[in-house]
């Protein structure tokens, strides 16, 4: 099995795990929520390390081995992206397996169990065209301040989803245009995302422009932007001009 097909099976696995998992009702909230990034995440650690034990994980869920960042390749995952809507019991919620090679996001799955959907490096490519008015995905809740200045400044239209994974595969998908955030992510919530955004034809990026680089000694990588390739100049300037106010 190649790194994409491994990547794209055990993120479906996972993601059937979680929704067992919950269509159990023996558990609620945080209580539901820890148990299935655990189980989720246990899961992911055993079907890597069986079929490809000489790369490194860098797991949300798990103790970060700083050796890792003396190897080329190192799986980047998230067993439970959205761990808020999964224990809500929305829909909103996803599994990232991702592979940095070099630094590099070249391998990525990005499973959304509730909505049937998996999206894999392998053979994708982004779906629809970038209308007149621009669709920014967003957070429901808490939309960061770049965001709602780039959205106002292209004359965007907001789209609310929930986790990092969903909101990017919007974009792939073509539900919306552009992604930015900017605040508190980590590698595990944007390594297989952008992945599958750059198979698919997409632009991610940092929100300078600036290259995604994983594998860090710390695993901190707060800002991202994936966008439709013919917006992205347009979205870095607008970016930019937000910063430099």
């Amino acid at each position: 099995m190649n790194d994409a097909a491994l990547a794209a099976a055990i993120a479906q696995e996972a993601g059937q795990l979680l929704l067992a998992i919950r269509a159990e009702g023996s558990e609620r909230g945080r209580t539901l929520g820890d148990r299935g990034d655990r189980e989720a995440n246990r899961l992911i650690l055993d079907r890597l390390h069986a079929q490809r034990p000489g790369d490194f994980v860098l797991s949300e869920e798990s103790i970060d081995d700083p050796a890792r960042c003396g190897s080329d390749r190192v799986w980047i995952v998230d067993p439970l992206d959205g761990t808020r809507d999964y224990a809500d019991g929305l829909d909103d919620w996803a599994v990232h397996i991702g592979l940095a090679v070099g630094g590099r996001p070249v391998i990525g799955a990005v499973s959304v169990p509730a909505q049937g959907r998996l999206y894999s490096t392998a053979g994708i490519a982004c779906r629809g065209i970038a209308g007149v008015q621009p669709r920014m995905v967003v957070s429901r809740t808490r939309a960061p301040a770049v965001a709602a200045a780039v959205a106002e400044s292209l004359g965007a239209t907001s789209v609310g989803r929930g986790s990092a994974g969903v909101k990017a595969m919007a974009v792939v998908d073509g539900e919306a245009d552009i992604y930015l955030h900017d605040g508190g992510q980590y590698e595990w919530d944007n390594c297989a995302p952008a992945a599958v955004a750059l198979a698919a034809g997409l632009h991610a990026s940092r929100i300078d422009g600036s290259p995604l680089v994983y594998n860090c000694a710390d695993p901190l990588l707060p800002d991202l932007l994936i966008c439709r390739p013919e917006l992205a100049a347009t979205v870095l300037r607008a970016v930019a001009a937000y910063q430099a106010s």
